[in-house]
């Protein structure tokens, strides 16, 4: 599998963002995650993060620690979630995203 993805820093930890709106990361593939977070041999980072289509909110983060398992909750990786789906809608300053422990409202401030 081809994979496209970005690499966002946010408060000391790193992330590797993906964008699949279309659904299609395997996410049951935990250890190819672990793998793309290995500091010597993957990308390296602190956590993978998707950032996915929903039909109900703007987004939905699903977000992987390093060891490829999905986490809870991330704070920083959130602010680099909303940073992400802001790169991909522009237009879009504020809304609302789906996270493991529920939905959290985002507005974009202008730099």
């Amino acid at each position: 599998m081809r994979l496209s993805f970005a690499k966002y820093h946010g408060a000391g930890n790193d992330f590797i963002m993906v964008d699949d709106r279309s659904v299609q990361f395997p996410v049951d593939r935990w250890e190819w995650v672990r793998q793309l977070c290995e500091r010597r041999m993957g990308v390296g980072a602190d956590g993978l993060i998707l950032v996915r289509a929903h039909p109900e909110f703007d987004f939905e983060m699903v977000y992987f620690n390093a060891d490829g398992h999905r986490g809870s909750f991330c704070g920083n990786g959130a602010r680099c979630a909303v940073h992400f789906w802001h790169s991909l809608h522009p237009e879009v300053e504020r809304g609302f995203m789906l996270a493991s422990d529920g939905v959290h409202a985002f507005e974009w401030l202008s730099e």
